[in-house]
């Protein structure tokens, strides 16, 4: 009786087992079946997979975002990435004081700001200035210096061929900075998407401008987030006045003075092989009306001479190991036969302005260039003298 009593519980026992794993393997075929036959599964995986790179770029845990999120998410920049800092920027001590004080501080140490309404984060900022004086820089070390996440929108992201969704994807911008807070949302060249609205405009430009402004104010959004709107534009007499009412602060970028090019300078030669005793103040007297991208790409040019030097001296049989330290006659050099490229760009307008074809530059004004050359080695040298 016994030994046929323990018989039925093992068979009854083997049964319950197969059940069970008759039932988990049915379970995982139309798990697996369903999953194959969703249209939207790859779509589904990339998103995931995107999400976990984002969380993974960012250092922060994985965040529930929808699909308008996940495309603005593409754009988001982890400050701790950023290789620009305040240091990193010549000249400009004035700006970046104001700007530390009315923008990285309210980010980077909310508790001082929380007393009162005076003292409220700042939700827009926007830099102004002519091309190549270092805005989209400041933009970058205001995200370095505050620790804030950097989102730089791109208009061609926010541009859908389906109605409906642009707005969304202008929503999905402000939700996202506000998941991610502190955050600041960079729109550079911001005349082209915030420009000034008119009756003859694109309906559809209109409308996203209008739900921008509204999620901007805080009106379905929290107005208390840390989020701040940081523009910046060559051009901000085209801006909508009420975009112009909503950057709180502007601040003038404007062509470094002498003492200002002479910092860029030394920040951009600063860690590359140069001369000691270059004269700073000398090489930036004779950059007048020079940008601080225009100083940059002078200190580029000047390092391929001792490169050229290296290559006149192989076509003739001899080798040099390491290139030369750049010198102050180098820069100088450089200085004598080159132009700005908006002085180029302005010169080739105003010939085609006239009427005339871009021609091939004359013996007199070759003649022309080596005087003018010339002439500024002989001030650079006279100034020296002094």
């Amino acid at each position: 009786m016994k030994t046929s009593s323990r018989k039925r519980d093992s068979s009854f026992l083997e049964q319950l087992i197969l059940y069970v794993a008759g039932a988990a393997l049915a379970s995982l075929s139309l798990y697996v079946c369903a999953r194959h036959s969703d249209p939207n599964r790859d779509a589904s995986d990339k998103a995931l997979k995107r999400k976990r790179e984002i969380a993974k770029r960012l250092g922060r845990p994985l965040i529930q975002t929808n699909q308008y999120e996940d495309v603005i998410a593409g754009d988001v920049i982890n400050s701790r990435k950023i290789d620009v800092e305040f240091d990193s920027i010549g000249g400009l001590e004035s700006k970046k004081q104001s700007l530390y004080e009315l923008v990285i501080l309210p980010l980077k140490r909310p508790e001082l700001f929380a007393y009162g309404k005076l003292l409220g984060p700042q939700k827009g900022v926007l830099l102004y200035g002519p091309p190549g004086t270092g805005k989209t820089m400041l933009a970058k070390a205001i995200a370095k210096e505050s620790g804030a996440v950097f989102i730089n929108v791109r208009v061609s992201n926010l541009m859908s061929k389906w109605f409906g969704d642009a707005q969304k994807l202008v929503a999905a911008v402000f939700s996202l900075a506000e998941k991610l807070q502190p955050a600041i949302v960079f729109i550079d060249e911001v005349d082209s998407f915030l420009g000034q609205r008119r009756s003859t405009g694109n309906e559809a430009m209109a409308i996203m401008k209008t739900e921008f402004m509204a999620l901007w104010d805080g009106v379905a959004t929290d107005k208390n987030a840390r989020v701040m709107v940081l523009g910046a534009t060559n051009r901000p007499s085209e801006l909508d006045e009420a975009i112009l009412r909503r950057f709180a602060q502007a601040f003038e970028i404007g062509m470094p003075d002498c003492k200002e090019r002479a910092e860029i300078l030394r920040v951009v030669l600063k860690g590359e092989r140069v001369e000691e005793g270059i004269d700073f103040d000398l090489v930036a007297r004779l950059c007048e009306d020079y940008t601080g991208s225009d100083i940059f790409e002078l200190c580029k040019k000047a390092a391929y001479l001792p490169i050229r030097e290296i290559l006149e001296e192989e076509r003739k049989g001899r080798k040099i190991p390491v290139p030369r330290a750049l010198t102050q006659m180098d820069l100088e050099k450089v200085l004598a036969t080159s132009k700005k490229t908006q002085v180029a760009a302005s010169e080739y307008s105003d010939s085609r302005l006239q009427g005339s074809v871009w021609r091939r530059p004359k013996d007199s004004d070759e003649v022309q260039a080596v005087i003018n050359g010339i002439s500024r080695l002989l001030v650079s040298g006279m100034i020296n003298q002094q």
